[in-house]
């Protein structure tokens, strides 16, 4: 899979509307092209056929990364999870099956995209089973208008997509449900429809003080434990955990972190994980020792 990832160093970095326009420039494949480089790559393993074939479905791959927009995520990532999958299917891709290889690469592209989104688009997962998977990605473009379903409306859906009314009914609860702040800020003080902080209301007033001591002692500790993990990080995958994770007020795409170290937005991807392996097992171990 690295090889395959490497054909991606040919695409220029920039900025998503040069990616965009330089995506465009690649030709399309007629039939006869397309089989004689997928034979190539799939009898002998030929990446500079695999280069050709990806680089002529990246304006594909940012279609249907459009079609997620909705979702607030950063497009730039939208369209590096998609160019995964698209990679993923081409390495699979036999073709003596006889059919195109865009009508098999949409099925990896949008799974990819689709496990990005349900990873990021709320703290709280909101689909986790294959019903309420079905479900969150069919349930906007079924709605026929703004506002909730009415009872007809929600047995309708739940007949489509075959799913039960109730499912149906959560879900649409959870997506129009959305993420607050728990600490309080000046519009809750100043605005009378601004959504009061969690904070303010789920306080328990007939909580110990010991209690409260030693939930902020452990909370300490639980903090600390997470210094120390960065801390045992090199430079870089610091900064990309910082930028990716921890700045509130700007959080940076795969894309401007790759430009600003000079690398392609897949490499950021892994060193991400990488980092965010090392940071778990790094806690896992110390709270081992410390038992």
């Amino acid at each position: 899979m690295i090889k395959y990832m490497q054909v991606l160093a040919y695409v220029p970095q920039g900025s998503l509307e040069s990616y965009v326009r330089t995506a465009n420039t690649y030709p399309m494949l007629t039939a006869k092209e397309e089989l004689e480089l997928a034979e190539r790559l799939h009898n002998h393993s030929d990446l500079e056929a695999a280069k050709q074939l990806i680089l002529s479905h990246l304006r594909f791959v940012i279609h249907i990364a459009r079609n997620y927009s909705g979702y607030g995520l950063p497009q730039a990532d939208l369209i590096q999870e998609g160019n995964i999958g698209l990679m993923k299917a081409i390495r699979r891709f036999n073709p003596q099956v006889g059919v195109r290889l865009v009508s098999f690469v949409v099925h990896w592209i949008k799974a990819e995209i689709h496990e990005y989104v349900l990873r990021n688009w709320r703290i709280v997962k909101v689909a986790t089973t294959k019903a309420q998977r079905k479900l969150f990605f069919n349930l906007r473009k079924t709605k026929q208008r703004l506002g909730w379903f009415n009872q007809n409306e929600v047995e309708m859906v739940a007949k489509e997509l075959g799913v039960t009314s109730k499912d149906v009914r959560e879900m649409e609860s959870r997506m129009a449900d959305q993420d607050i702040a728990f600490d309080p800020t000046p519009e809750d003080e100043t605005s009378e429809g601004h959504t009061i902080a969690p904070l303010l209301y789920l306080q328990d007033k007939s909580s110990d003080f010991a209690d409260s001591i030693e939930e902020d002692n452990w909370d300490n500790h639980a903090v600390d434990k997470l210094s120390i993990a960065i801390k045992a990080l090199d430079e870089r995958s610091r900064d990309i955990i910082r930028a990716r994770w921890l700045d509130e007020n700007n959080k940076s795409t795969l894309q401007e972190l790759a430009d600003q170290y000079g690398i392609s937005a897949e490499r950021v991807r892994q060193l991400e994980k990488n980092a965010m392996k090392k940071i778990r097992l790094t806690i896992e171990s110390s709270s081992n020792i410390s038992k």
